[in-house]
């Protein structure tokens, strides 16, 4: 038996996960929100290194990416692309600036915290979580609303799970 002791190792710290983000506005909506908010948003929602563009269309950019990749021939709020997922992802996500301002107007939300919400949720999907299913779908959302709440945004779903109990 040895008398030594085993010496207590520092706690480590970890280090954040880094994100380089490449912003493109590719519409002529007004209001839309500034690098730094979309920096701010994404790197609030991740997990692991992310390198990713983040590009804002407007809608007939957004139908035809929705009608190429997923057969649908209408423009969508969000669209995310997933180029490799080793140590650190890399992506690209779509953002449609007049399906997000014809939500926020219909779901009676703030503009800025429906961007905000979208953002996170094209970071989320990125990182390989998703909502096709009612298990991952709960999932995806209670981790979306708590990273709302951390950036001092209302929960997104609020009015969905008043409605459905």
């Amino acid at each position: 038996m040895s008398s030594r002791k085993t010496p207590e190792l520092a706690p480590r710290k970890l280090s954040p996960p880094r994100l380089s983000l490449a912003v493109q506005y590719a519409s002529v909506a007004q209001n839309l929100p500034t690098r730094a908010q979309l920096r701010r948003w994404v790197k609030a929602a991740l997990q692991r290194d992310v390198s990713m563009t983040l590009r804002i269309v407007d809608e007939d950019e957004g139908r035809k990416l929705n009608k190429s990749y997923r057969s649908k021939n209408y423009a969508t709020n969000v669209l995310t692309f997933v180029y490799d997922d080793t140590d650190s992802l890399y992506g690209d996500a779509v953002i449609c600036a007049p399906v997000v301002e014809k939500e926020a107007r219909e779901q009676h939300k703030d503009l800025m915290a429906h961007y905000t919400h979208l953002a996170i949720h094209a970071a989320l999907h990125l990182q390989g979580y998703d909502h096709e299913n009612d298990a991952d779908a709960e999932e995806m959302e209670t981790l979306e609303t708590a990273i709302m709440l951390k950036l001092k945004q209302s929960d997104p779903y609020q009015e969905t799970r008043a409605t459905n109990g």
